[in-house]
């Protein structure tokens, strides 16, 4: 579905469960306050800003979260690379450490 007419929450990261959070965190919040103090229009504003709070949180972290899963696969992918690459050449790493402990030995 299309959040406010233009932001389609399946195709960006995050957006979807930022939302579901910032929904629950806004009733935990709202309810909370109007328990606390049984003031309905101030636990409206208390449940907007907790709303807020709690998408922007979880997007920030789980935005923060995908660049490091990113960049590690990238990393991986460059690894396989270099592995297929360089294996059985002179270049290859774990031959040059097989070599220098076999005549250590």
């Amino acid at each position: 579905f299309k959040l406010l007419g233009f932001l389609d929450v399946k195709s960006v990261p995050c957006a979807r469960e930022s939302v579901l959070y910032g929904s629950l965190g806004s009733f935990v919040v709202g309810l909370g306050h109007f328990l606390a103090t049984s003031r309905v229009r101030r636990s409206c504003d208390f449940a907007v800003g907790g709303f807020i709070c709690t998408m922007l949180g979880y997007w920030f972290y789980c935005r923060y979260n995908l660049a490091q899963q990113r960049i590690r696969q990238r990393m991986l992918k460059e690894g396989m690379r270099n592995k297929i690459l360089f294996e059985g050449s002179s270049f290859d790493p774990e031959k040059k450490q097989t070599g220098n402990e076999s005549s250590n030995s």
